[in-house]
């Protein structure tokens, strides 16, 4: 049993230091949970969590909660948390919930011993597919970090042996929860922001116990006091921002009138206010400025809306490597910012608020999980494309720094990779990987899985809509979506990630590394090689550049891109290029009928590549205009016919052949797309800045046809 006064002296000692620790349970669950039954009624349990099946819970004072939920806990603090690793141990959620934790908290983890761990069968394993009977070298790397690392706290069940616990030396200052200079820096930042000039938006990154929302608090509650009348609130839902709106209520003491949850009013009338960001962007109130917190979690898209739609806007986001959508704030946002605002301010918070700096869990979850894995570039030289050898990589045997260099590379590259990914990668058997190295040093890695496979009548009842089997993304898509059952019968090799480090991008390295992965695909006798990715203009040409074909484009856009799931195949054995052929044929069948009911958002670009590509699967006489047709483009042109009354020979006109190729680098190429195949009405044309109106319009593709008829292909 535990001892209870030693087990309080700690906990005391480490709010005094402002510290953190985690706690092993190893031994038989059932020996774990009496034994926390023991010691939690004598424990500071304020926001306490239990992580596990609620019929186990070890003391009514804790909060129960699913691994799944546990991003709705980002923002708030907990004192304790209990988790019951004997049900599963999702790397991304455990990671996440770490970081509630605040100064004298304790994360008691119930596990097998640690010998134990590379063969216990974790619940979370069937899930994504890592439920065989193989070593799991995730886990095991874990085991051995955690029996490294002083600071762990092991706690035998069971065994006689007596637990000693670490005391802690008093430190000359107790530990306060206060204001950082950093996170004063950036009160002092958004004040001026909020009071300054319009369209120069304010981006702040921090980790997690950073301060940024209590930042924004304080710095609305300033803004307010001196003049601001309107100020929006927006997040992916109200709990995250309640920390924020405490704060602003605490600074702006007796001025509040009033105060419900989301909402607060001074005595000048002046209002904070939390809008969930569609209703936002749906109702568009006025306000002088915005603040966006947690907008890791906003789609791209969404964020890009706001962005332009009022102001001011400040953006708050955790990177962590536990949030993959945060990596897509990093990547794909500032990217739109560069672009629309190329005055936006950034600031960075490093300092811990909710911990001393010395705390040596946060240091520990990072190793645990690569958090702040991070891949240096190496300076680039003139490199021969004949130094650069690529060659198959098992990253479960590579050393400690060569994993962390592999993947935070991923993680610069790609903005959903998370922990999960991590296991994913070292534990699943069906995982492929090469890696491109200059001079002994790794400059781009590609990450492949083996898919498909199903049996015959598995594969009819996948196609039909009546089963869904976990994993085989790619096979198990094209057999549901375009209906035909071979693909999950076959077998593919499915690019997962693949990431050039950013000096040696553009040489080719990219295309060599798909084509190494392709060679070992069909010396494994696989069928095919694809990949599965958000859809933009650039990636797209990237993969066709390596001879993959579309296949397959997604209905619903990706909520964190905001972006349409693309798929493409190399087909490499006669099955599969039958396959390709088959599939292919019948997309570019229904292409017209299906563009403006599905895919009215899909960038112009885009969409005109893929409608030339298509065009080559379409028989030559099957769009040819005819003589009617002819006489009709020539009197639009003219201007002698309406543009409504044209819409089905335009649109038939993108398939014929050689056409869309043509109008594909046409200055007009994306009013073409716009109004033609997605069927945009003028005043969206006109919002989008692609014509001043119906009349304009219409008179640019006139001009479009005019030309077409003169210099274009042979029609």
């Amino acid at each position: 049993m535990p001892d209870i006064a030693a087990w309080r002296a700690l906990q005391t000692e480490l709010t005094i230091a402002g510290e953190r620790r985690l706690v092993l349970l190893e031994g038989a669950r059932d020996l774990a949970i009496q034994w926390l039954q023991a010691l939690m009624p004598s424990l500071e349990l304020e926001g306490g969590l239990w992580v596990g099946a609620v019929s186990d819970i070890p003391n009514n004072h804790l909060t129960s909660i699913e691994p799944a939920k546990a991003r709705h806990w980002l923002g708030r603090e907990t004192s304790l948390i209990a988790w019951d690793g004997w049900q599963g141990n999702p790397p991304d959620a455990f990671a996440a919930l770490s970081g509630t934790l605040k100064a004298g908290g304790l994360l008691f983890w119930l596990m097998p011993s640690l010998d134990e761990w590379g063969h216990f069968a974790d619940l979370d394993y069937s899930r994504t597919g890592l439920d065989h009977d193989q070593s799991h070298p995730f886990a095991e790397r874990m085991a051995d970090i955690l029996a490294k690392d002083p600071s762990v706290i092991r706690v035998s069940l069971g065994s006689q042996k007596a637990l000693t616990l670490p005391r802690l030396s008093k430190p000359a200052v107790e530990f306060r929860v206060a204001a950082t200079p950093d996170q004063q820096a950036l009160v002092q930042k958004l004040v001026s922001f909020g009071l300054g000039r319009r369209r120069r938006p304010l981006v702040t990154t921090a980790d997690r116990g950073r301060g940024k929302s209590a930042a924004l608090g304080i710095a609305a509650a300033q803004m307010l006091q001196q003049g601001r009348r309107q100020i929006l609130v927006t997040a992916p839902s109200k709990d995250n921002v309640s920390a924020l709106f405490a704060h602003a209520r605490e600074n702006l003491g007796a001025e509040v009138v009033e105060a419900s949850e989301g909402r607060l009013q001074t005595v000048s009338g002046a209002r904070l206010r939390f809008l969930p960001v569609r209703e936002l962007l749906r109702e568009k109130p006025e306000a002088e400025v915005v603040l966006v917190d947690e907008a890791a979690a906003i789609p791209v898209s969404l964020l890009k809306r706001v962005l332009l739609g009022w102001p001011r806007v400040a953006f708050a986001s955790t990177v962590h490597g536990y949030e993959g959508a945060g990596r897509g704030f990093a990547i794909r946002f500032r990217q739109v910012l560069d672009k629309k605002t190329p005055q936006w301010q950034s600031h960075t918070l490093s300092q811990p608020v909710r911990w001393a700096a010395e705390d040596p869990l946060e240091p520990l979850i990072s190793r645990l999980f690569l958090l702040g894995a991070d891949h240096i570039p190496e300076e680039r030289s003139e490199v021969e494309v004949g130094e650069v050898s690529i060659e198959p990589w098992q990253p479960a045997q590579a050393s400690e720094a060569e994993l962390s260099d592999a993947f935070g590379l991923l993680v610069q590259a790609h903005y959903r990779t998370t922990p999960a990914d991590l296991r994913q990668w070292l534990d699943d058997p069906v995982a492929r990987s090469w890696r491109a190295r200059i001079n002994g040093k790794t400059v781009g890695v590609l990450w492949g899985a083996v898919e498909g496979g199903l049996g015959e009548k598995l594969a009819e009842q996948v196609a039909s809509g009546k089963r869904r089997v976990r994993g085989h993304l790619l096979p198990q898509s094209l057999a549901s979506h375009s209906g035909f059952p071979e693909a999950a019968s076959q077998r593919g090799l499915r690019v997962i990630r693949i990431a050039i480090t950013a000096p040696f991008r553009r040489l080719g390295i990219g295309r060599s590394l798909v084509a190494a992965a392709t060679a070992g695909a069909k010396r494994e006798g696989l069928d095919f090689t694809g990949a599965s990715f958000g859809g933009s203009s650039d990636l797209y040409e990237f993969w066709a550049s390596c001879g993959l074909k579309l296949v397959r484009i997604g209905l619903q856009q990706e909520a964190t891109s905001g972006e349409y799931p693309v798929q493409m195949i190399c087909a490499q054995s006669a099955e599969g290029v039958s396959l390709v052929k088959q599939v292919r044929t019948r997309l570019a069948k229904h292409w017209l009928a299906l563009v403006p009911l599905n895919w009215r958002e899909l960038e112009p670009e885009l969409l005109a590549c893929m409608t030339a590509a298509l065009s080559s699967e379409c028989e030559r006489s099957k769009y040819r205009p005819d003589p009617a047709d002819i006489r009709d483009l020539q009197h639009f042109g003219d201007g002698h016919r309406g543009f409504r009354l044209m819409v089905p020979v335009l649109r038939d006109l993108s398939l014929a052949w050689g056409v869309a190729s043509w109008l594909r680098t046409h200055a007009q190429a994306n009013l073409w797309c716009r109004a033609v195949l997605q069927g945009w009405s003028w005043s969206e044309l006109q919002r989008e800045g692609l014509c001043t109106g119906q009349r304009e319009g219409e008179d640019r593709l006139r001009a479009v046809i005019r030309e077409l008829l003169q210099n274009g292909p042979e029609l």
